[in-house]
């Protein structure tokens, strides 16, 4: 990746000193990297282009983990934090924070415009096989998400859609779009190439540069559910799932989790089938199938675009074992809350007791990711570190943006909010298949609604549940079950609904928000520390009109309520950047 980066910075460089808009384009001599009489005509070029435009996409990398993390309600950062991520943290972010640099994005943003602009999709090579399509696809993608990135965390950007390549260009008044408008815009402009396929450049520095892209149904489902088009995010990720391993393909959840031994009522020995293939480095992680997408970072801290990320979560011997990051006490307790129930091979439910200690009380999936040793030590290299802590998903070069996991809670969120509570639920308890959907779901629906429910076709011999008696094909759990045994016996987690709520809209609306409600504590518990859970959170409230469902839930992330954050943050321009280049 370095070396072709260095290659297209071969091209003459466009280099200006402007102010307001041109800042964000023209501030370092390599944010545009393209001639304007440079047209992409050769299989050379795509090669090279969409390198550029990765290497762009690595500036950006960390931050969409930590503006998501940091802001939110599962992390705290400790003293040992730069005063720039205690801003992110406080809401108090500067213009001179490192994290605020809305250039980079816009760096991403012109070289896809530049490609779009440039690229003939109708050249063809040798083969009589379109040369830029699959790229043009995929940057079509790039310049959608990033433009999505950049209106969550700003609130409102100026929108550019074509290169811009002089400096009286960049100082042209640009509208500014509000999220709405720009996911209005990208879903139209993305739709056409929902199915094309992205490129392919084989294995590089071990990682299958097909994991570098991020699917377009996928992302017009994130548009469509930001949007609040929720029967059409529904489709497109349901569209995803069926389609991820070729047309009609199976994409199960799979029985991957955290659980005590099943015969193990002294609660002392467990298995962990989750943690490795779900966010580690490993071959297993990114074969299985739950990575989707990842940001390839540079494997040297030398070499540029390093991401500082397993510096930032864990004590290492880079940070001098002093890390900046540590899980909340909402996410600590939320986790304990949970009820773990067992399934023994008698076929007993027997519900983990409450007197457990430490991180073994409730969801076992915080213990799995999260080792702390506080008030003891250990020897390193012949030097005692103390109180060390290590948040295993975040030990990665490469940044992972998207999995498996995160494709499902949305569909949940989307099916919920499209008047599907009950199917939402299904996935959060027991999985789903036809068998599923035919005798649970469309029986509480009306007849006109059934057509819609079997759209969603989970094939039973493809999607097997899981039962007591563990049957080797099984691959289709709910999602609670990662961490919390077999959920589909517990008589704790049920549906929420009240029957005394006599008006059938009311009684629809208070079923929504519960489900709402669960599906976020799943999130929450399911993708800590992933960089999901301020834009969760921040989605769920505009949805309701109610800022204080996000400030409420910051403010407590420490335990008690901290007063002046909330008070904040009830003001919802406060939880955007400041556009300060």
């Amino acid at each position: 990746m370095k070396r072709l980066s260095i290659i297209i910075l071969s091209f003459t460089t466009i280099l200006f000193f402007t102010t307001s808009c041109s800042d964000f384009l023209y501030d370092e001599s390599d944010q545009l990297i393209y001639a304007e009489d440079h047209d992409l005509t050769s299989d050379a070029d795509t090669l090279w282009n969409m390198a550029g435009i990765l290497n762009k996409m690595q500036a950006v990398a960390d931050r969409t983990i930590l503006l998501g993390e940091l802001r939110g309600d599962l992390s705290v950062v400790t003293d040992n934090a730069s005063s720039d991520l205690r801003e992110l943290a406080n809401f108090s972010i500067g213009a001179t924070n490192q994290y605020n640099r809305a250039r980079d994005y816009y760096a991403i943003i012109n070289n896809c415009n530049f490609f779009l602009a440039k690229a003939d999709t109708a050249l063809r090579n040798n083969r009589n096989e379109p040369i830029f399509l699959k790229e043009y696809a995929a940057v079509k993608v790039f310049r959608a998400w990033t433009y999505l990135q950049l209106v969550l965390n700003y609130g409102k950007v100026p929108f550019i859609t074509t290169p811009v390549l002089s400096q009286d260009e960049s100082e042209k008044d640009f509208p500014l779009y509000d999220l709405k408008q720009v996911c209005q815009y990208f879903i139209a402009d993305i739709a056409p190439y929902a199915e094309t396929e992205m490129p392919g450049y084989g294995t590089i520095r071990n990682t299958n540069s097909k994991l570098f892209y991020y699917p377009a149904y996928v992302l017009l489902g994130d548009l469509n559910l930001w949007a609040g088009n929720y029967k059409a995010a529904a489709e497109n990720y349901y569209k995803y799932i069926s389609t991820r391993n070729g047309r009609n393909s199976a994409y199960p959840i799979t029985t991957n989790s955290v659980r005590f031994a099943r015969n193990d009522l002294r609660w002392m020995s467990m298995s962990d089938s989750w943690s490795a293939s779900s966010f580690g480095e490993l071959s297993e992680a990114l074969n299985s199938g739950e990575v989707i997408t990842v940001i390839p970072g540079d494997s040297l801290p030398s070499e540029g675009n390093y991401s500082q990320l397993p510096n930032l979560f864990s004590s290492t011997e880079g940070n001098e074992f002093k890390e900046s990051i540590r899980p909340s006490q909402a996410i600590i307790d939320l986790s304990a809350a949970q009820k773990y129930c067992q399934l023994t091979t008698s076929g007993d439910y027997v519900s983990a007791p409450g007197n457990l200690t430490g991180y073994q009380k409730g969801d076992l999936r915080l213990q799995a990711v999260y080792t702390t040793a506080e008030g003891s030590s250990m020897m390193f290299n012949g030097k005692r570190i103390e109180n060390y802590s290590v948040i295993q998903k975040q030990s990665s070069r490469n940044v992972h943006i998207l999995r498996r996991a995160m494709i499902y809670l949305r569909l949940a969120e989307a099916l919920n909010r499209a008047g599907y509570p009950r199917f939402a639920f299904a996935i959060l308890k027991t999985g789903v298949n036809n068998r599923v959907i035919e005798n649970d779901i469309i029986p509480n629906y009306p007849p006109a609604e059934a057509d819609f429910l079997r759209s969603f076709n989970f094939p039973n011999n493809d999607y097997v549940l899981e039962t007591a008696a563990e049957q080797p094909t099984e691959n289709t759990m709910g999602l609670h079950s990662r961490g919390c045994g077999y959920t589909a016996g517990n008589n704790d987690y049920v549906f929420p609904d009240d029957s005394t709520i006599s008006d059938s809209l009311a009684r629809q609306q208070y079923q929504m928000e519960q489900v709402e409600n669960l599906i976020m504590d799943e999130s929450a518990l399911e993708l800590a520390f992933e960089g999901q859970r301020f834009y969760d959170l921040m989605r769920v409230a505009l949805r309701r009109n109610d800022p204080a469902y996000l400030a409420n839930k910051v403010a407590r992330r420490n335990g008690t309520t901290d007063a002046t954050l909330q008070s904040l943050l009830m003001t919802t321009s406060n939880w955007y950047l400041k556009l300060n280049q």
